[in-house]
């Protein structure tokens, strides 16, 4: 928004629906009229429509997973970032909240008190009918609870979906953000995702990955083969034993390993000169 004029207390910002104030605490210094601003607009607690360059935690029509501040008799108020903390009234409330911990949240526009206002009720927001999404699409992930198949999740903000055990090479945090694509969406509109894309860019990213790993190892040996367990290699690599097999595959098909019962080993330029050697001697 652009500064508009100075006050004692701050400056007045262009806004098409009236002036609004942001306070002299929240200046940059140096600021004179006619610069742009990039501000939050709310309304503070005696209904002010104000203007702070904090940064909240997340914005209207979006989760996220934030701290009790405190709990009262008209609800919860919520650490969002800023100095106006948010509430959480009783009716929005999916449980009983506790000072100190922290729930994933929506944040909507309450239209009777015109304030920003969070729901610990989300599955109301939650779109199961129509679902606009495409499979192998780029989509923003928030982690929401675990299951015994895996992480149910936020998909923008919008959708539920789930992200498979063996999609996971670590333990997400709850509201952690995670970047995904759709990997499947069922008949019944249930939506799977991956944090891979698939096909032929994740095999040779793989690919890579297993070369690397064995240049590092000593005697360019990893005790890993098909017979291994797939958390051992999803610990040690950080992917499926499935991707394990077709880069593995790959390599050797390309002369790059050797497969061994107890493992794999990198075949070096070295070796291959002295093996063409002997084999021309004898």
């Amino acid at each position: 928004m652009k500064v508009k004029k100075p006050v004692d207390f701050g400056v007045y910002l262009e806004s098409g629906s009236g002036d609004i104030l942001l306070p002299g605490k929240y200046l940059p210094e140096g600021t004179v009229t006619g610069d742009m601003l990039d501000v939050f607009v709310y309304r503070d607690s005696e209904d002010r429509i104000i203007a702070t360059n904090q940064r909240p935690f997340a914005v209207v029509g979006e989760f996220a997973y934030l701290k009790v501040k405190d709990v009262t008799g008209i609800g919860a108020f919520l650490d969002w970032g800023i100095e106006k903390d948010l509430l959480v009234p009783y009716g929005e409330l999916e449980r009983k909240m506790e000072k100190g911990k922290s729930y994933i949240v929506r944040l909507f526009l309450d239209k009777r008190t015109d304030r920003v206002t969070a729901s610990a009720r989300i599955s109301k927001f939650i779109e199961q009918e129509s679902i606009e999404l495409q499979e192998g699409e780029p989509v923003d992930l928030m982690v929401c609870n675990f299951t015994n198949l895996g992480v149910k999740v936020i998909v923008n903000n919008r959708y539920y979906a789930m992200l498979f055990k063996d999609e996971l090479f670590s333990r997400p945090a709850i509201g952690e953000r995670l970047k995904g694509f759709v990997k499947r969406i069922r008949e019944d509109k249930k939506i799977d995702v991956s944090l891979r894309k698939g096909g032929y860019e994740d095999i040779i990213e793989a690919r890579e990955l297993v070369l690397s790993k064995l240049r590092e190892a000593a005697g360019g040996f990893l005790p890993l083969h098909d017979g291994s367990d797939p958390e051992v290699i999803r610990d040690r690599l950080l992917m499926s034993k499935k991707t394990f097999k077709k880069a593995v595959g790959g390599l050797y098909k390309d002369g790059l390993i050797a497969l061994r019962p107890d493992g794999i080993k990198l075949i070096r330029i070295e070796d291959k000169k002295r093996r063409a050697a002997s084999f021309r001697f004898e």
